[in-house]
């Protein structure tokens, strides 16, 4: 989701505010209700810095091992250790990050979920510094006889909802077909329901690492759409954007990033950390 055309977009979830899933990634999140400052920072629930996410997008956030981790979740881990506190999750629907709701109503502290820094979000919210370069790619059945993003015309295309992903299909004069989640955006896939799906590439590399996966699907094309990634917090935090903004600068220079990206995404890529902020 950056400037750029903004993914990870997502069909209104049948979730509500009200029904949203508090998960704890890691440890207990301490004890204590109610807001409180640490180091500065404004917390909405006493020991625990709050994270709104929408679940699952892997590898930047899902449940494994009955516990939420991922990129994103490793990342915040550091911004939680620096403030003296634990991360606490909250799964929440994804059309809420794109308008600040519940940073503004102050359920979340701030939002984690793999989103595109664009011009538009930002008029809601305030992003930290840009943390990873994203991609489309066009994901295809291999028996489809698509070869390019070009070759999706009249052919059933999907997307996850409220996306950049979806955003760049519509872009090109398609009709894509749009899912609440990319779990199930690939499960389209997989099933049948769609012949393609344009969708996050990283999410892409987690699933084609399952052997019968790359065994009936291709990525035959990857746009770079110039997207970038970024953690929101509420407009005029500017304590908390700091506090983000710096352990990311951290990571990237002791070589934590590094290890967290090979952990979870791959191979590194020294142009993913994005060491300069989108203007």
């Amino acid at each position: 989701m950056k400037t750029l055309l903004q993914r990870r977009p997502r069909v209104l979830a049948a979730i509500t505010a009200a029904a949203a899933i508090a998960l704890v990634a890691g440890c207990s999140s301490g004890s204590g209700g109610g807001k409180t400052t640490v180091k500065g920072v404004h917390l909405a629930n006493g020991g625990a810095l709050t994270v709104c996410t929408h679940l699952p997008y892997p590898p930047f956030q899902s449940v494994v091992d009955g516990k939420v981790q991922g990129f994103d979740v490793s990342l915040i881990d550091l911004v939680a250790k620096d403030l003296g506190v634990k991360q606490k999750i909250v799964d929440t629907p994804f059309e809420n990050f794109k308008t600040g709701a519940f940073l503004n109503s102050g359920q979340c502290d701030l939002a984690a979920a793999g989103m595109t820094i664009t011009d538009e979000r930002k008029k809601n919210v305030d992003f930290s510094d840009p943390y990873f370069e994203a991609t489309q790619a066009v994901l295809v059945d291999k028996k489809s006889g698509i070869k390019s993003l070009a070759d999706l015309k009249g052919k059933k295309l999907g997307a996850q909802a409220q996306t950049t992903g979806e955003d760049l299909a519509k872009s090109k004069g398609l009709d894509p077909v749009s899912f609440h989640s990319s779990d199930a955006v690939l499960n389209g896939l997989r099933t049948g329901q769609v012949q393609a799906v344009v969708i996050d590439y990283p999410v892409v590399q987690g699933w084609l690492k399952d052997k019968a996966n790359a065994s009936a699907f291709q990525v035959v094309d990857n746009i770079n759409t110039g997207e970038q990634y970024g953690f929101t917090v509420k407009k005029g935090n500017t304590a908390l954007k700091t506090a983000i903004d710096r352990a990311l600068a951290r990571a990237k220079s002791d070589g934590e990033y590094k290890k967290i990206y090979e952990k979870w995404i791959g191979p590194y890529d020294p142009s993913a950390a994005s060491p300069s902020a989108s203007s």
